[in-house]
C-alpha cells in the first residue's frame, strides 16, 4: 500500500498507509490527521483539505481542474504548491507523497 506523509505546520509528522484510489483527504479524515477536515466530503466544494505539495511531487500529480482552482480561491495562504487533498488520488507511483497543512488550518 502506498504511504502519505503529512507534515503539520507545528512540525508533527504522520505517515499513513492508503489504498490506491483513495484521496489525500480521505486518508487524512480516516486517520484523524490534524489540519484536514474535508467538510464537503471530497466534492471539491470547500477548501478545508488545502495542502502544500513539495515541488518534486507536483509534477507527478494530475493537473488542477478549473473547479479545484476556483475552490483554492477560498483558501487562506495559497501558494503555487497549493492543492486540495480531495483532488489528489493515490496511485502506486505516489508512494511516499509528502504534503504539508497550512498554519491557518490548525
Amino acid at each position: 500500500m502506498p504511504k502519505i506523509i503529512y507534515h503539520a505546520f507545528d512540525g508533527e509528522i504522520r505517515t499513513v498507509e492508503v489504498s490506491v484510489g483513495a484521496t489525500v483527504m480521505d486518508a487524512a479524515v480516516r486517520n484523524a490527521v490534524p489540519g484536514i477536515d474535508g467538510d464537503c466530503g471530497g466534492a471539491c466544494a470547500c477548501a478545508t483539505c488545502h495542502v502544500y505539495v513539495p515541488d518534486e511531487w507536483l509534477a507527478r500529480l494530475e493537473p488542477q481542474s478549473e473547479m479545484e482552482q476556483s475552490m483554492l480561491e477560498f483558501a487562506e495562504n495559497v501558494r503555487p504548491s497549493s492543492r486540495l487533498g480531495c483532488q489528489i488520488k493515490m496511485e502506486a507511483k505516489l508512494d511516499g507523497l509528502e504534503v504539508q497543512t497550512p498554519e491557518s488550518q490548525h
